[in-house]
């Protein structure tokens, strides 16, 4: 792409069913998981700061986002691109998003287990403009907190360059200050891929172990076959910060998985002593019922 172009992509979708289906469209702009790989079907919830252009900003569907196919049949979706006059250098990464919407449901099925499934494709999509930079990687904010309900600490690693740095290992060793440099956490990570422009919230989870109040360090090395970047770090975790991640996190839960397991054991044991009595009044009655049949008849 050129500065000030404009160009017309378009997608035929095919609809293979015997009904009429719909089928939302979007388009995202790449961002960095937490699981560092470069993600293109969820939209991101925030961008770095050095993202000068957004994919979702310059690429634009024509007509409604949403479209109906007819059974059997096909529908052309088009975007526009519109790049600005712009001195940019390098990439924008995205992906255009096709999802299917099922029918509403009305009602559930007694017995049933009423599960839905969902459809959903996606076309990835790269813009090239001028030469591409070389890589540039900072590190962000260090900090205790949590990751899906996990306690840990966080390290968000920038690429602050508009280019794909790809297959990085990272070594990360984090350091009490106060207790005479002792290593309390070490991690380590292969194969991440981290989209242009963008923060790999880097997760280093704690366990069972819980986060202590204090001052850190952290030292981190990220390479791959091309480059090599050294981060050092100093962050301090407070005595609120530990205590309201602990707090919060899923392994303060109070319920051991043994305990889990004995309580299931137990319930599943009252069950079968329920169905036992159950059979046991339920032949007893029959056979009160039989005796008094053969005292009847033989008045």
């Amino acid at each position: 792409m050129k500065s000030g172009q404009t160009e017309k992509l378009q997608v035929r979708v095919y609809n293979l069913t015997n009904q009429e289906i719909k089928v939302q469209t979007a388009i995202h702009t790449a961002w960095t998981s937490s699981g560092g790989a470069i993600e293109y079907v969820k939209p991101a919830t925030s961008f770095d700061p050095s993202l000068r252009y957004k994919m979702s900003d310059i690429s634009k569907i024509q007509g409604k986002k949403t479209i109906t196919i007819p059974s059997k049949g096909s529908k052309l979706v088009t975007t526009t691109v519109k790049v600005p006059k712009t001195n940019f250098n390098g990439v924008i990464l995205g992906g255009w998003y096709f999802k299917r919407i099922d029918s509403k449901v009305t009602g559930n099925v007694k017995g049933a287990s009423n599960l839905r499934n969902q459809y959903s494709y996606v076309i990835g999509m790269k813009y090239t403009m001028g030469t591409v930079p070389a890589p540039e990687m900072k590190l962000g904010k260090v900090s205790a907190g949590l990751g899906n309900y996990h306690r840990g600490i966080f390290a968000n690693l920038r690429n602050t360059s508009a280019v794909i740095i790809p297959n990085l290992k990272m070594d990360t060793k984090i350091t009490d200050r106060d207790n005479g440099a002792k290593v309390i956490k070490h991690a380590t990570q292969e194969n991440v891929q981290m989209a242009p422009n963008t923060t790999f919230r880097y997760p280093m989870l704690f366990g069972k172990t819980p986060l202590k109040a204090g001052h850190y360090h952290l030292h981190m090395v990220v390479k791959n076959t091309d480059r090599t970047w050294v981060f050092d770090r100093n962050f301090t975790i407070t005595q609120a910060q530990a205590n309201k991640y602990n707090h919060d996190a899923v392994e303060n839960s109070g319920i051991s998985v043994w305990l889990l397991v004995a309580l299931g054991a137990l319930g599943m044991l009252i069950l079968v002593l329920l169905i036992l009595l159950i059979i046991y009044l339920i032949r007893r009655k029959r056979k009160q019922d039989d005796e008094d049949s053969d005292a009847s008849n033989t008045k």
